[in-house]
């Protein structure tokens, strides 16, 4: 197939799955809501618990939370059929919040060192400063990658495992490579998403033409979708 075929294929498939039907929900009070909101409340907790504290164990505590709640959510949410505006916007927030400051907060108290954060911190930017050419085609992400997802799981994982192996005793040494290696691992995987993403990025914005007025307006979709690359 030519490339320029296949490159038109491609950016319908992509139109096809970002244009579909938007969520129409307004509830506020539900279950992934509920967590996603304890999630939120609890970034200024770790920042505490690490910084200040300086209690690891309730932010291994934090950060273990805080993933099982945010995989548990969209689970819960499709099940239930409690899927809403709210959440959709606050989920992907939360979970963007945790991914800055967890890392930051990591590097102060000399857990990991800057250059890792930097690095994590530079692909997001680049990622953000490519979503006014997304909107200007009516568009509000890109589908998620499954190896971004795989990174965003590695590197969250890799955090509170790290964390572990702070502790002065021989098992926590072995914990503490293995986090490393979760997070070596999840630092590449993550770079590599972003280079999918500019491909992908790149066919939209050759195959589809900047609206003329905002003819549609660009919201999340569904429970458990995250515009994470």
């Amino acid at each position: 197939m030519p490339p320029v075929r296949r490159a038109d294929r491609m950016v319908a498939g992509l139109r096809s799955r970002l244009m579909e039907p938007v969520l129409t929900h307004t509830r506020v009070l539900t279950v992934p809501n509920v967590l996603s909101a304890i999630r939120l409340a609890l970034i200024p907790v770790f920042v505490y618990v690490m910084l200040i504290a300086h209690i690891h164990g309730w932010a291994v505590a934090i950060l273990v939370f805080s993933g099982a709640s945010d995989w548990a959510d969209g689970k819960i949410a499709r099940l239930l059929n409690q899927s809403s505006r709210l959440g959709v916007l606050l989920d992907p927030a939360v979970d963007r919040l945790y991914m800055v400051t967890v890392p930051i907060v990591l590097a102060l108290s000399g857990t990991v060192p800057w250059w890792f954060v930097l690095t994590l911190l530079a692909r997001d930017a680049a990622l953000a400063a490519t979503l006014p050419l997304l909107w200007s085609r009516g568009l509000s992400a890109l589908p998620v990658t499954y190896i971004g997802k795989a990174a965003t799981f590695a590197l969250m994982a890799g955090f509170p495992i790290l964390l572990l192996g702070q502790w002065d005793a021989l098992w926590s040494r072995v914990l503490g490579a293995c986090g490393w290696a979760f997070l070596i691992w999840g630092m590449y995987a993550y770079l590599w998403a972003f280079v999918l993403y500019v491909v992908q990025m790149t066919m939209v914005v050759r195959g589809m033409p900047k609206l003329k007025h905002r003819a549609y307006q660009p919201v999340a979709r569904k429970a458990g979708g995250h515009g994470r690359g």
